[in-house]
């Protein structure tokens, strides 16, 4: 796929969607998460990317949304499902369903859709679902113990590309190998030629380095892991409450992240605990090991009477003599007994194996101190030696824990795309549930009984009314061609307008809509014009009257919604406009309902037969109007003011509202 190509993608984004593994795969998947991962694209703009792709594959380069209020309803559409969503993916996600022209488009979405209605919003799940975020790749760990080697330019430059996490040397022989293995823990040499290298210190010639980066830098794995382990475990909780098959076994996946802290480094095993404790601890168990011993020798300087004679004192003196040596001469086994507690206490305080505490015994000499002293360089090799073993189980541990997390890592990225796709779908089924929705037959133009499509709605209830939807009256309706729809004042046109364009939208975005029944066109474009605030100034009028001059020119399969187009001007000259639109309309293949007060005079100035439908009140009851808020064909609706007349002239004895009422 030509990335430029998808709607939307200029020459910078393709360069940032170049970044990820499988660009052209992961923006036709359609997978938001996956794509908002390139740098520099959020989840919005994924979105986006993801529905121009979409449009790209089905050659549907037409926008159906042909107006302001069109587009208003297809976000109030959105929304509705967005609201039943309870992840940021789902919510995007769900842009990428739009209204289409395109046949195998619908057909695509409608697939989708008919598998999520059937899905349970078991709010166990939807709990589970409110910890998954899609993966994140944490920034990039420094290792520091570790080192790659080279003596090949253009091996070094591949590595540092391919492994930014450990330093790269540049080495010519086996003596600068030598060199590199006294500074680092670990030395990998990725040349060849080096095979079979002896030296000393822990050092592997491994050409496949860079191939194999989960065993060379485990690190990477391991970070990844720790950083989405909320994410990894709330998706495991999903699958399991929702039932799901998962790619991934969750109990392997639950146990290698047990063995993980969330800094990447490994928890669990005793003998890496006890080995960093040792480390961390040395030097503290090394004071309080020295005060073991000092008050040993306190103790016993305290319980004996040390005599030296004259002579012997003398001689002392004069030949320097400290206090070790009167130690020496008079504490001897004392002396070596507080070095023995000394010692003791070191190996009990590190938990010291026996090879680590004969080293731990060269920290206190033979030589009597008072107070104790220790031997500093002793004291640093056994920091070296506890701090290598260290280093090394720690290294095979990591190694081991990333060779089993690698073989999850494919399926961890399915078990969360499964697990927000899951949350898309839910909303969708609940959208369904809410709504009382069915999905609905779209057919082609020209595709109806008659020959003719337009749209057939039946027990059609608007979820965008300012009601309760359960108090929504249903309604039913049918137009194919032009038509007028009359009606008395708050009888329902305007929501019935909304309902068409409602129910169209979702049919064409392959969502279910909510109504028993619902057969549709496939409209190429929907033109829905909202009723005027007020009479517009000229130049406004003549903007106007350009946009449906445009309109009429090539109207076959559109869908054209006008509500009170009077508005805009005087009513006599309004009536003449609005039958000369239906006029141009007439003999098109365009499905049409114009909303106004002036059926009788647009239907009196056109020069055919204007189809008028009503929606009509039954009458007043308390002042109140009582609807038939379905539009009943063929009738021009009686106004709000026949309806009052009507009545004042059956309640009084006059004939002077009889004579109004036969002026109507």
């Amino acid at each position: 796929m030509e990335l430029e190509a998808i709607p939307g993608v200029g020459a910078k984004t393709a360069d940032a969607l170049r970044e990820l593994d499988d660009p052209a795969g992961t923006v036709e998947s359609g997978d938001v998460a996956a794509i908002a991962r390139a740098p520099g694209v959020n989840e919005a703009r994924a979105a986006r990317i993801a529905r121009g792709a979409i449009r790209r594959r089905h050659g549907d380069d037409g926008r159906v949304l042909a107006t302001d209020r069109a587009r208003e309803v297809y976000r109030e559409a959105i929304d509705l499902l967005r609201e039943r969503t309870v992840t940021d993916y789902a919510a995007k996600r769900l842009e990428t369903f739009y209204p289409s022209a395109s046949a195998s488009r619908i057909d695509e979405a409608q697939s989708f859709v008919e598998a999520a209605v059937e899905r349970d919003p078991d709010p166990a799940v939807r709990e589970a679902l409110a910890g998954v975020e899609p993966l994140t790749d944490p920034p990039t760990v420094r290792v520091r113990d570790r080192c790659l080697a080279t003596a090949d330019a253009e091996t070094l430059a591949r590595a540092e590309s391919a492994v930014p996490e450990l330093s790269v040397e540049t080495v010519e022989n086996a003596r600068d190998v030598s060199e590199l293995a006294r500074s680092y823990a670990t030395v990998i040499v990725l040349d060849e030629e080096f095979a079979g290298l002896d030296v000393e210190g822990d050092v592997h010639v491994r050409p496949d380095a860079l191939d194999e980066p989960a065993e060379t830098v485990p690190e990477r794995l391991l970070a990844f892991f720790a950083a989405n382990r909320e994410r990894l475990e709330a998706a495991a909780a999903v699958h399991e409450a929702a039932a799901l098959s998962s790619a991934a076994d969750t109990d392997a996946l639950r146990d290698a992240l047990a063995r993980l802290d969330d800094d990447g480094t490994i928890v669990g095993d005793e003998e890496l605990e006890r080995l960093t404790a040792a480390v961390d601890d040395l030097d503290a168990a090394v004071s309080t090991a020295e005060s073991v011993a000092d008050d040993r020798l306190r103790e016993a300087i305290r319980e004996r009477d040390v005599t030296i004679e004259g002579t012997d004192f003398l001689s002392l003196v004069e030949q320097g003599a400290r206090v070790d040596s009167l130690l020496d001469r008079e504490l001897a086994d004392e002396y070596d007994e507080a070095m023995a507690r000394a010692r003791e206490h070191l190996a009990d305080a590190l938990r010291l194996e026996p090879e680590e505490a004969e080293l731990a015994d060269r920290v206190f000499g033979d030589d009597p101190s008072f107070p104790v002293d220790h031997d500093e360089s002793a004291v640093s090799r056994l920091r070296t030696e506890l701090a290598a073993s260290r280093d090394r189980r720690a290294a095979r541990l990591k190694a081991e824990l990333a060779s089993d997390l690698g073989d999850l890592r494919e399926p961890v990225e399915a078990l969360v795309r499964d697990a927000l796709e899951l949350d898309v779908e839910l909303a969708i089924a609940r959208f369904a549930r809410d709504f009382d929705c069915v999905m609905p037959e779209v057919v082609g133009p020209n595709a109806g009984p008659d020959g003719d499509a337009g749209f057939r709605i039946e027990g059609g209830r608007s979820p965008l009314l300012d009601v309760d939807f359960a108090d929504a009256e249903p309604v039913d309706y049918a137009v194919s061609g032009a038509t007028l729809l009359s009606g008395v004042n708050s009888g329902g046109k305007t929501s019935t307008l909304d309902l068409v364009a409602l129910v169209v939208v979702l049919a064409q975005m392959g969502m279910p809509v909510p109504a028993a029944s619902v057969t549709v066109e496939r409209f190429e474009e929907v033109h829905y014009y909202a009723k005027s605030q007020g009479t517009l100034d000229a130049g406004a009028f003549e903007a106007t009257l350009r946009d449906f001059g445009d309109l009429v020119e090539g109207a076959d399969g559109r869908l054209v919604l006008v509500d009170e187009l009077e508005s805009i001007t005087e009513p006599g000259a309004s009536a003449k406009i609005i039958a000369g639109i239906l006029e141009a309309l007439d003999g098109q293949d365009a499905t049409a309902v114009f909303v106004s007060h002036l059926a009788r005079e647009i239907r009196d100035a056109a020069d055919f037969d204007v189809a008028v439908d009503g929606i009509e009140a039954e009458g007043l009851v308390d002042g109140e109007l009582q609807v038939n808020r379905s539009p009943k064909k063929g009738h021009l609706a009686r106004s709000t003011p026949e309806l009052i007349v009507e009545k004042l002239a059956g309640d009084r004895d006059t004939d002077f509202y009889g004579d109004l009422l036969e002026k109507f």
